[in-house]
């Protein structure tokens, strides 16, 4: 993989949940950037450019002790030296509500992103990412499906769900908020579309243009797992904005259907608040692409024919 040309030298990164299903890839791109990462997670990692420390971050204390702690790959390196780490990318969480019960949900992705925030915090890393997600919405997990207030979602639509997934995640952006504030750090929140990992293109996306309701809760949001890494290294690189909740997701729709085609079938009460183009998502990067210039590189449309 080909690196993109930074705006400063790559750094240190900490990283938590790099074993997941974005995780790994974000992690990836990263390394290929040539950055270092040291990855924090329940599993390891099968990635020999990647130690992972096997960290609980529901637990304070182990969470201070692994942001700062030596990051290179083996116990034998000529120097164990803990180094100053640039930067917490915080990812690590359970990624959906019917895995676990609501409450654990809640208790782990609220209490750990408040222990890796505040470690991070005290320990001087003045930036940090953290992973939320588009179910802030409050459309994705709601009981019944519902209509949004207006399309597309911006990162200025009033978010109120329902879920305990969802609701972990909009504590999670207040926990960033009030850390940023308190510190003048940047601490920029993603709300992360649905991943695709490039094998999917082809495994899943002719079932989904079978079935153009089927998407309809995320508004046919889609995020390849490859841009999701060159946002978090836009952001990683992007200093002075403070506190900052982004949408990532792709230009266009998982879907084959015109954007038109979409809203007059699936949404034709909802209000639209500006121009789209011909197949625009309903879940909207402009804010990304204005403050950061993300640009995805990974339409469906390059891996699946129509």
């Amino acid at each position: 993989m080909a690196k993109r040309a930074s705006t400063r030298p790559a750094g240190r990164v900490m990283f938590t949940g790099g074993s997941g299903k974005a995780g790994k890839h974000v992690v990836q791109y990263l390394v290929d950037s040539g950055y270092q990462v040291l990855n924090l997670d329940s599993k390891p990692l099968d990635n020999p450019k990647v130690r992972t420390l096997i960290t609980d971050i529901t637990d304070s204390g182990q969470v201070f002790n692994a942001l700062s702690s030596y990051m290179g790959l083996h116990e034998f390196d000529p120097s164990l030296r803990p180094q100053q780490v640039d930067a917490v990318v915080h990812f690590a969480a359970i990624p959906r509500i019917m895995i676990t019960p609501d409450n654990e949900v809640f208790r782990v992705n609220a209490l750990g992103t408040y222990n890796v925030v505040e470690a991070a915090v005290k320990l001087g890393i003045r930036k940090i990412i953290v992973a939320s997600s588009e179910t802030t919405y409050g459309l994705v997990f709601a009981n019944e499906p519902k209509d949004p207030d207006y399309l597309p979602l911006d990162e200025e639509y009033d978010v109120n769900p329902m879920d305990s997934y969802a609701l972990s995640k909009i504590v999670n952006e207040q926990t960033a908020r009030a850390f940023a504030t308190r510190s003048g750090y940047d601490i920029y929140a993603l709300r992360i579309g649905n991943v695709i990992e490039p094998h999917e293109y082809q495994q899943n996306f002719p079932k989904f243009f079978k079935d153009p309701g089927g998407r309809k809760r995320i508004m046919w949001s889609y995020i390849d797992a490859r841009d999701l890494g060159e946002m978090t290294r836009l952001c990683l690189e992007k200093d002075g904005l403070g506190y900052q909740a982004f949408n990532v997701g792709n230009d266009d729709c998982s879907s084959d259907l015109p954007t038109a085609e979409l809203l007059k079938r699936f949404y034709p009460k909802v209000k639209v608040k500006q121009k789209l183009g011909k197949y625009e998502c309903l879940f909207s990067n402009r804010k990304a692409r204005d403050l950061l210039g993300f640009r995805p590189q990974h339409s469906w449309r390059k891996y699946v024919k129509v």
